[in-house]
């Protein structure tokens, strides 16, 4: 048995049906799909997906990114994105580890390591080597026992952090911890979005945040996620209001005026140009069979 099969066996044991959960073990989730799906609104947080069988593609930041059985998608910045598994069966379904950074960890490691150069863009994928392979295995062999997991996952963890900055998608990794790289400086206004996205856009606290100049950090925030910040306000509001209509019942109006929308046809307006159907359609299209990711 191959590392990739062992990996892919460990997520189908812990994950036996199809959707996303999240384990014991800190920022580590698992993803099974049984078919093919189409492209789902998603927001994809600082993290690794790494694949143990089928194929998933994903439009974020301006880019088409496809990653398969083998290779792992990095994400640096808390990302809104179109994700579609595009290879699965029940006999083969698709299977998914996803690790969260943790970003205090990164700092630590890359301490006493020499500047890197800035990464061309937030997002990438890479062929898994065997060293991160090895260490994804041990990271979800622990889940079959709690005593070990609570001694060894820090310590797997940072290996598993570790093997991902010595890799090809190192200098992204080690911009997401870099207080002075332009990654880790628009996290920092990212993340201040992602809190307060029912709130008029603040551009000076914001660049402020970012230790730029208002024009320097609209560009670079357009560079990194291929958004205005308005326009990623936006998206994440539409994402809340779709989520309250699908899991919480709310009806269009009042979720569009729960996420910050002045008016109903604006929101419907807004609704529309982002997901292709009016609001009530897309959550009756939605409703009788949702789509996993």
């Amino acid at each position: 048995m191959t590392l990739t099969d062992e990996l892919a066996g460990l997520i189908a044991r812990h994950q036996p049906t199809d959707g996303a959960s999240e384990t014991m073990l800190p920022g580590v989730g698992v993803i099974r799909a049984s078919e093919r799906t189409e492209l789902v609104d998603t927001t994809y947080p600082p993290s690794c997906c790494l694949i143990g069988e089928g194929r998933k593609h994903v439009r974020m930041a301006g880019r088409d990114l496809v990653y398969d059985r083998g290779h792992y998608l990095v994400v640096g910045v808390e990302l809104p994105a179109l994700g579609a598994v595009i290879e699965a069966s029940p006999e083969r379904p698709y299977l998914c580890l996803k690790v969260e950074f943790d970003r205090g960890l990164i700092s630590d490691l890359v301490a006493d390591q020499a500047d890197m150069p800035p990464p061309r863009h937030a997002t990438g994928v890479a062929e898994t080597d065997p060293g991160i392979l090895e260490a994804a295995v041990r990271l979800l062999r622990l889940l079959d026992d709690p005593r070990e997991a609570e001694a060894l996952a820090p310590l797997v963890l940072r290996e598993f952090h570790w093997r991902l900055l010595n890799g090809p998608q190192g200098a992204l990794i080690h911009a997401i911890a870099a207080p002075g790289s332009r990654v880790g400086r628009i996290a920092r206004a990212v993340d201040h979005l992602t809190v307060n996205f029912r709130d008029e856009i603040d551009v000076a606290t914001l660049a402020r945040l970012t230790g730029m100049s208002r024009s320097s950090f609209f560009a670079h925030f357009r560079t990194v996620t291929d958004m205005t910040p308005l326009q990623y306000r936006t998206r994440l509001r539409l994402q809340e209001a779709r989520r309250l209509m699908l899991a919480e019942g709310v009806l269009a109006r009042e979720a569009g005026f729960a996420v910050g929308f002045n008016s109903p046809s604006q929101f419907s307006r807004e609704y529309t140009r982002v997901f292709g159907r009016p609001p009530k359609a897309d959550i009756a299209r939605l409703t009788p069979a949702r789509a996993t990711g």
